[in-house]
């Protein structure tokens, strides 16, 4: 029984969208018969030869149940417990992740304000320091987002940059790469360039805005740098017994360039809707209308009055991002449509011309 218009798609989130058809196919696939549970599978395996096609033969690989489990966990394998991360103080696991990093992992959240949301080695210096100092917890890690919470994106020389300033410092770079394969398209090069090679030691692995059902991976880039995931992952709840559908759903984003694919169509879809409005803008047709970060992935990013948005908002879904000043996002998914985007402008071009 459908309880729902599958016709239908909004502009809240990228964890709106269903399942890609590629991805379910694979769950099928993975169906029947038996096979060892808890990561003893055929798939497992098989996902581990995958990833370390991407990340390079030393990369270790957790598949987890979401962004969330993954962040946590590959943060706690990372550092001791008096430890703390640095991030932006827009990261996900500082605003979005209810406080699990320290009430589950009791680790230390240091936080440095970002235009941007990007970290810089200068920015990061703002909290790197107090080593020794007992009344301090001990920066031992920087989390990075790419792409970041505000839409925007690292470039490989910035990734490098930042990883070199924090090995320096005897410290881990971690990644949350929830939109990991938008970035990708985005940059135009390998996983492995703006990961591996650039030196980033952990990896939060993204699949479920991508077309997943429902899944992420912890990828190990430095097996040096991390220790006890086999122990952590089933401590934190993220050990799935009949982990080959997990597996499976990876194996099938990493195949056949799909990743790519459903995030470089998202991103297109992204620019649509900008440049659409922009050329509304340079035309008069509406006012009121100014965008706050870059779109350079499947996010936009704009500032309009309250009102105009909750009446734009009872015609087509999308959330508040900073309400104080009338800023909203707008994410664009594997499966937005162009008809989906100039509908959406026919709708916000409706009622900013009023």
């Amino acid at each position: 029984m459908r309880l729902h218009d599958i016709d239908y798609r909004g502009f809240a989130s990228d964890n709106y969208a269903g399942a890609h058809p590629e991805v379910l196919a694979a769950i099928a696939e993975a169906n029947g018969g038996h096979q060892i549970s808890y990561g003893e599978d055929a798939y497992t395996v098989e996902l581990t030869r995958v990833m370390r096609e991407h990340f390079g033969e030393q990369a270790e690989v957790f598949p987890v149940f979401n962004g969330t489990g993954a962040n946590v966990t590959a943060l706690t394998s990372v550092m001791p417990r008096w430890g703390a991360v640095i991030s932006a103080s827009t990261a996900h696991i500082h605003t979005d992740e209810g406080g699990a990093p320290e009430r589950i992992s009791g680790l230390k959240l240091l936080t440095v304000n970002t235009p941007d949301g990007k970290l810089t080695p200068e920015l990061i210096e703002t909290q790197a320091w107090g080593w020794g100092d007992e009344h301090r917890a001990q920066p031992a890690a920087v989390s990075i987002t790419q792409t970041t919470e505000l839409g925007t994106l690292y470039s490989v020389a910035e990734i490098r940059a930042i990883a070199d300033y924090v090995h320096a410092r005897g410290m881990v770079l971690h990644m949350d790469g929830a939109r990991i394969s938008n970035a990708a398209a985005a940059l135009g090069v390998p996983l492995r360039d703006f990961t591996t090679d650039a030196g980033v030691d952990v990896l939060s692995f993204g699949g479920t805005k991508n077309g997943l059902l429902y899944g992420e991976a912890i990828v190990v880039l430095d097996p040096t740098k991390s220790e006890g995931l086999i122990y952590l992952r089933k401590l934190n709840m993220q050990l799935a017994s009949k982990m080959r559908f997990l597996s499976a759903q990876l194996i099938a984003l990493l195949t056949d360039d799909l990743y790519l694919r459903g995030a470089a169509h998202a991103n297109a879809m992204a620019a649509r809707l900008r440049s659409s409005l922009e050329a509304a803008i340079a035309a008069g047709d509406i006012a009121g209308l100014t965008f706050s970060q870059k779109t350079q992935a499947n996010a936009v990013f704009a500032v309009l009055d309250n009102d105009a948005a909750d009446r734009i908002r009872d015609r087509v879904r999308f959330y508040d991002w900073d309400r104080a000043r009338g800023g909203v996002r707008w994410m664009c998914s594997f499966d937005t449509t162009e008809a989906d985007v100039d509908n959406f402008v026919a709708a916000i071009t409706d009622e900013l011309a009023r």
